[in-house]
């Protein structure tokens, strides 16, 4: 069985990392071209594309494989099966229908909740207890494909987006292998999406990083977790300075205190007001500096008891 993998994140290279190293035939890699990235803005390539290079794989990089030369590639390629994690580039009906066992996409969360470009962040943020990955066959719609095969993951209280992800990583690398498996021995049967169950899972835009200190505690320590460690949920703090927040507790209170308010500080951290009850903070990264202890940044920022958030 001879497969095409597409893939951009480090997300991805691990489930090509795993299904080479279980002996599957990845004849081709497509990932999307290399960018400028890091405060040195230099043109780095993607971790798919150094794990193919890792494994001797031909990497394709194109800016659209809908049409022309990147249409034409994958075509003359011949290709039994598509395999597609976070490449980020939406597929068109005519490079779905190219391989003839089907296209198909790995997915982390339990479809059809969470379709969309942000399925772990929103999972943590509207405070589920559980998650998973979902293989499905790609339609021309966005998640909407048949189910092949999905397996659940717990989320504890402790998860944050960075073990989320990487729980999901190995248990959507381990699903894959398995749907190969089955997909080699002819034994995939699909099921159709409930679409009234339907959820989206949006891109993460800057906005939804701001921490609201008028919500209850609960909801503020779920949008904490749910951006760390990237791209960092943030408050204000001194006349409008920005201050990144990390490894979040809830805290029940009762206080008459102002939301946003620190009320204490201490060696484990700060506990700030919200509406109703309050967050313990460990770590936090003032604009322009490095992530620091929240113990030290007061310390060094002069930040007390009785300064407010904002």
């Amino acid at each position: 069985m001879k497969i095409i993998f597409m893939g951009t994140p480090e997300f991805a290279a691990f489930h090509l990392k795993k299904i080479v190293e279980s002996h599957f035939n990845v004849i081709a890699v497509f990932t999307q071209p290399d960018r400028r990235r890091g405060r040195g803005k230099k043109i780095t390539p993607t971790p798919v594309k150094e794990m193919a290079s890792a494994f001797s794989i031909p990497v394709y990089q194109f800016d659209t494989i809908n049409k022309g030369e990147g249409y034409d590639t994958l075509i003359s390629l011949k290709a039994d099966v598509i395999i597609v994690v976070a490449y980020g580039l939406i597929l068109k009906k005519r490079v779905l229908e190219i391989a003839p066992l089907g296209c198909f996409n790995v997915h982390a969360s339990l479809l059809p909740k969470y379709r969309g470009a942000s399925p772990i962040n929103c999972a943590i943020e509207r405070g589920e207890s559980k998650t998973g990955i979902t293989i499905i066959k790609m339609d021309e719609h966005i998640d909407t494909g048949a189910i092949a095969l999905s397996k659940e993951c717990a989320i504890s209280l402790e998860d944050t987006f960075g073990t989320l992800h990487d729980k999901l990583k190995r248990l959507g690398a381990e699903t894959l292998i398995e749907f190969l498996r089955m997909l080699e021995m002819g034994k995939v049967k699909l099921r159709v999406q409930d679409n009234a169950k339907a959820t989206y899972a949006p891109r993460i835009t800057k906005d939804k990083l701001w921490i609201n200190w008028n919500e209850n505690g609960w909801e503020v320590f779920n949008r904490i977790r749910a951006y760390d460690p990237y791209p960092a949920a943030r408050t204000h703090w001194n006349n409008d300075r920005s201050l990144k927040l990390f490894e979040a507790r809830f805290v029940r209170l009762e206080s008459n205190e102002l939301p946003g308010k620190v009320i204490s500080v201490s060696k484990d951290g700060i506990i700030v007001m919200t509406g109703k009850d309050g967050v313990l903070i460990k770590g936090v990264q003032p604009e322009g500096s490095r992530k620091m202890s929240a113990l030290d940044f007061c310390n060094g920022y002069h930040l007390s008891v009785g300064n407010r958030f904002s």
